[in-house]
């Protein structure tokens, strides 16, 4: 389980979940560093993301969730995908994203961050803009996100 919440939101750790198989990224949902007490996404939370999800056993579903599920959720799972599966084409990836979130509207730092830390050369800050913002949710929709069908793939 990875979860991104701000420093003061109250979540606690479902119990079948072992806390070394859950990650807390404490951030606020914002695109910009400086603005006042809020922490910003930064180049350590992603780098946590994609060592957790590599070292991740697969011997469960990966849970990732934000306060509202609308933008970071969305963002964190297209880095942590596409970090197992390095070969997905990032504008199949959106299309996917988009089809099982259509109120996904993924935030763009973390977005620029992953796309930089896995080197992407700018390829999924691309694919995530064409897809544009998301219909509107009042938060409570969840998604999954499918792997990539790399076998029909032309990567």
């Amino acid at each position: 389980m990875v979860s991104l919440i701000a420093e003061n939101h109250d979540f606690h750790r479902p119990g079948v979940i072992r806390a070394e198989r859950h990650l807390t990224l404490k951030m606020n949902d914002i695109a910009f560093a400086g603005t006042g007490n809020l922490v910003a996404p930064n180049e350590a939370h992603v780098e946590s993301l994609i060592g957790f999800v590599r070292d991740w056993d697969r011997d469960a579903p990966l849970i990732v969730h934000c306060w509202m599920g609308v933008s970071r959720s969305p963002a964190a799972a297209v880095i942590a995908s596409l970090a197992l599966f390095p070969e997905d084409d990032e504008m199949e990836l959106a299309r996917r994203l988009r089809r099982a979130a259509p109120h996904a509207t993924p935030n763009t730092r973390l977005i620029e961050i992953g796309d930089r830390l896995l080197k992407r050369d700018g390829r999924l800050v691309a694919a995530i803009k064409t897809i544009g913002r998301g219909a509107e949710t009042d938060g409570r929709a969840s998604f999954v996100l499918p792997p990539p069908d790399l076998a029909s793939s032309n990567v």
